[in-house]
């Protein structure tokens, strides 16, 4: 080993360092479990070592900067038959799955864009076209209040009234009395209806 190279491992006190030590066993446990090849095993305790390296300084990615919309673009934004997403420029009726599919909710999508607390999240289109379906099904009515009809009685009844089965009742029982006894019952019966 070169002597950079073994300062790199070895600090002023001939103390082996920390993240090399830990490189080490991160290597030696990945290892035991899982099968590397040897020509392998250098390039995985490179990268392990660059990582942990990497931990303790700040990140040096890049963030999209993301440009605040002006009011221009968002009056041009928000069109009668749909929205135009600041994402991924396209056109929706609705931007909440959208956004759902972003990893956004309408808020932090407003805050992100620089967008005013009032900014639909649905075409004007589309609000209408649900709408006329709710009013067709008739939701969103207020419940009408049924007033009690009132049945006029009649003073005079002009039929006999009906049996539950839907036959008239007659006034002599003696029909149903002698019902299923034959015919010279039922004639009897019906002669002594009519002398009453």
């Amino acid at each position: 080993m070169s002597d950079d190279v073994a300062a790199q491992f070895v600090d002023q006190t001939n103390q082996i360092n920390p993240v090399v030590e830990l490189t080490a066993e991160i290597v030696c446990a990945f290892v035991a479990n899982n099968s590397v090849p040897t020509a392998g095993l250098a390039d995985l305790l490179q990268s392990v070592h660059q990582a942990l390296l990497g931990l303790g300084q700040s990140t040096a990615a890049v963030q999209e900067e993301v440009t605040k919309a002006t009011p221009a673009q968002i009056r041009k934004s928000v069109t009668d038959e749909g929205l135009i997403s600041f994402e991924d420029s396209k056109t929706y009726k609705t931007l909440k799955r959208h956004l759902a599919g972003r990893g956004l909710t309408p808020e932090s999508y407003r805050a992100k864009h620089g967008l005013p607390a009032d900014y639909p999240m649905t075409s004007a289109a589309y609000s209408a076209q649900r709408s006329a379906l709710a009013h067709s099904l008739g939701l969103g009515q207020q419940r009408r209040r049924m007033e009690p009809k009132t049945v006029e009685v009649a003073e005079t009844v002009e039929e006999a009234p009906r049996s539950p089965r839907g036959r008239a009742t007659s006034a002599s029982p003696s029909k149903a009395a002698v019902k299923g006894r034959g015919k010279k019952a039922e004639a009897a019966a019906d002669e002594g209806g009519q002398r009453s």
